[in-house]
């Protein structure tokens, strides 16, 4: 027997999302999905779906919850990020797809091989559009690095990190090595992560407008993730 015909229902969509830590946790309501169309339709704090088509291959357990795959999970997504309902937003999806591909999730191959950064780099422009600051070149290359965001009569380096969880030992010191370069070349770095974006706008345009400010760079380096 499978996990679905044992369960006969999964966790899916956002909620399914959520579990996998591909979105953050929200208080909404929670999605279950429930194969064919008979059934009640209405639970109180439950959104239910009804698939036409739900195969067994399509449920895992994960922390003893079953819950769609992350490759099914994403298509449900993709499904309700249009339409009239949009229970996810394009960018929430984008987000979904990015932090899939750094979990190394099994997803669709067309998934598996996108790289979004266009929000984040876009979020960012706009930070420094709406702060009045310089607009920075966008993915250019110093040295032997392709850095994020360069006001190059400055020598001033930003890097910013989409992910929502911390990538690991090998990734952090991997993004230490390349700050250690770039300081040798006599950039200054400013790192940031996506959370600092959204939630301490004033705060990064501080630091940067102190940064621009100031005397081209010698090699220092600030810390802001």
């Amino acid at each position: 027997m499978s996990i679905l015909e044992h369960w006969g229902a999964a966790l899916s969509h956002r909620s399914a999302a959520e579990l996998w830590g591909l979105l953050r946790p929200g208080s909404g309501p929670v999605d279950v999905s429930i194969p064919g169309d008979g059934g009640r339709s209405r639970r109180s704090g439950i959104r239910l779906h009804r698939p036409l088509l739900l195969l067994p291959a399509a449920v895992r357990l994960r922390g003893g919850i079953p819950v769609t795959t992350p490759a099914r999970t994403i298509a449900d997504l993709r499904r309700v990020s249009a339409g009239k309902r949009r229970l996810v937003t394009p960018r929430e999806l984008r987000r979904a797809i990015r932090q899939a591909n750094v979990f190394g999730l099994p997803i669709e191959e067309e998934d598996r091989r996108r790289r979004e950064r266009s929000d984040l780099e876009e979020d960012f422009l706009a930070l420094c559009c709406r702060h009045r600051l310089p607009a920075p070149e966008v993915n250019v290359r110093v040295g032997e690095h392709l850095v994020d965001f360069l006001w190059r009569g400055r020598r001033l380096v930003a890097e910013t990190d989409g992910y929502i969880y911390h990538r690991g030992r090998a990734a952090f010191e991997d993004d230490r090595g390349r700050d250690l370069a770039l300081r040798a070349l006599g950039y200054d770095v400013v790192r940031l992560a996506d959370s600092q974006i959204e939630h301490e706008p004033a705060q990064i345009a501080a630091v940067l407008r102190a940064r621009l400010a100031g005397s081209p760079s010698n090699g220092r380096e600030t810390r802001q993730a």
